[in-house]
């Protein structure tokens, strides 16, 4: 795999990667339910995150379109634990993907900073969902999320890096995620797997 040869050449990356089973990246269909998913889980542990999806699945006979989800009333998504906020959102999210006429094709044949900027338009989404998104559902290989803690936690441990100024920080690790161009997707797999806090999407 390409992938392992490139990112072996980083001595301290190497080590994470030996000791973990490859990383394959997958492509999935109905873009707007793991956007849904991703706003779900922001800011739970992995558990309660499965725990809320699976009540929220449950909801319907089978997967649910935006149209479906847009008019589940407010009150039973805030039913299945979610705070007004997210049940808000992800009504956000189904409303501009029906008004906007979205097609998961229609994502797959945009560029990843392309795609950033269109789905940031939805209230509720930012950078760093549109980024999980590229990462674990449209399979993109060059993504780095350089605002997740679970990153920014392994490279300053990884790289014995000082986390006290976030802003130098960053710099930091654009600097060493350069070296990891065009596979940061991958690099970033190894460092969450390192701490095994991979983001649930």
């Amino acid at each position: 795999m390409q992938h392992i040869l490139h990112l072996s050449k980083d001595k301290k990356l190497k080590k994470l990667m030996d000791v973990q089973s490859p990383h394959l990246l997958t492509k999935r269909k109905n873009v707007y339910l793991h956007l849904c998913s991703s706003i779900m889980s922001q800011q739970l542990s992995t558990k309660v995150a499965d725990i809320i999806y699976k009540r929220f699945l449950n909801l319907y006979n089978k997967t649910p379109t935006p149209q479906q989800i847009l008019e589940t009333p407010f009150e039973t998504l805030r039913s299945i634990g979610l705070s007004n906020a997210k049940a808000n959102y992800v009504h956000n999210v189904c409303r501009f993907f029906i008004e906007q006429k979205i097609t998961d094709a229609g994502l797959y044949k945009m560029e990843d900073e392309e795609l950033i900027i269109y789905l940031s338009k939805i209230k509720g989404v930012g950078r760093w969902t549109v980024e999980m998104i590229l990462m674990f559902t449209l399979g993109r290989e060059d993504v780095f999320a350089l605002d997740d803690l679970g990153i920014q936690q392994s490279i300053t441990k990884l790289y014995k890096l000082d986390a006290s100024d976030k802003k130098l920080l960053k710099e930091q690790m654009a600097k060493i995620s350069s070296k990891w161009k065009p596979y940061r997707t991958y690099a970033c797999r190894y460092l969450w797997g390192w701490k095994d806090n991979e983001p649930k999407t």
